[in-house]
């Protein structure tokens, strides 16, 4: 199995996002996905600068994918998008249906993001006629869930053809929304936001009035309130999963890769936090429990 870190979903500033990925470069990851893909206002990090961090990083030996917004709101976002799909040197990850129409016509290789609504081996099919090389399967999937499509897949003539990737630690995103309730939390318009998520580095936690994690707010997009982990479930990945994917949420994240990698057998069993973690969408119950 190969091992990824997801795009940066939350905003950092740039120095703290440049100093993340020169670490990145020594860490076990075989693919980094670069790029901004929650918000279009995050503008520190421009386009230009993540395909400068891009071209580094493939020059340490790491797979590069830049990822496109899941969530395109004005024509400008789009314009931005075509950048990232006509960069020359490295495929992307669409995360909207129309990034998917792009690359297959100017013919760039891209990986199907977990935003994207891919749910059967027809759908699987249609994009990989336009190009599709690796998808990323939505996260409130479970293993058995996959295993029934790689099996449509295989009826299909199609299994094989493409990768499968799986969201394996982080904060879930769940959905995204018009609306910023990052924005909301600090009681400012979407407009005037101020870009205050970047005091949030990680988001921000909300609770129930029992005292339970029930979200996490990063801008327009609504996270799990709980870490998802499968550090402890890598032994039934094992011939239907091909990429191990963590989502970044500190420089810390750079040795839970190694942990992941060094445990995919099984070999230690690592103790989840109640209240913290959860696995429960991997084993088809709700998502917020822990499974043994």
């Amino acid at each position: 199995m190969k091992y990824s870190l997801g795009p940066l979903l939350y905003f950092w500033p740039k120095t703290d996002v440049e100093a993340f990925y020169q670490q990145a470069k020594q860490s076990d990851s075989d693919i980094i996905y670069l790029g901004e893909s929650v918000c279009s206002k995050r503008r520190e990090m421009k386009p230009a600068h993540w395909f400068d961090i891009a071209k580094d990083l493939a020059d340490s030996g790491k797979q590069v994918v830049l990822s496109t917004m899941a969530l395109l709101e004005a024509p400008s976002e789009v314009n931005i998008m075509k950048k990232y799909v006509d960069n020359g040197d490295f495929i992307i990850e669409a995360n909207d249906v129309s990034a998917i129409q792009l690359a297959h016509q100017s013919k760039v290789p891209f990986v199907v993001g977990a935003a994207v609504n891919c749910y059967n081996a027809q759908t699987l099919n249609l994009f990989l006629k336009q190009g599709m090389v690796r998808w990323c399967m939505p996260v409130e999937l479970s293993r058995e869930w996959l295993q029934n499509v790689l099996v449509d897949c295989e009826k299909l003539g199609i299994r094989g053809k493409f990768e499968t990737e799986v969201f394996s630690y982080g904060y879930l995103p769940l959905a995204y929304s018009a609306r910023c309730f990052t924005a909301r939390a600090e009681d400012k318009a979407k407009d005037d936001c101020e870009t205050c998520c970047i005091k949030y580095p990680t988001g921000i936690q909300v609770h129930s009035q029992e005292g339970q994690s029930v979200f996490n707010l990063n801008g327009i997009q609504t996270q799990s309130g709980y870490c998802y982990n499968l550090i402890n479930d890598l032994k039934t990945m094992h011939e239907i999963v091909d990429v191990i994917r963590l989502s970044p949420l500190g420089v810390e994240t750079l040795d839970l890769v190694a942990d992941f990698k060094h445990n995919e057998q099984g070999q230690t069993r690592h103790p989840l936090k109640d209240g913290h973690h959860c696995n429960g969408y991997w084993h088809n119950v709700a998502g917020l429990n822990i499974e043994s």
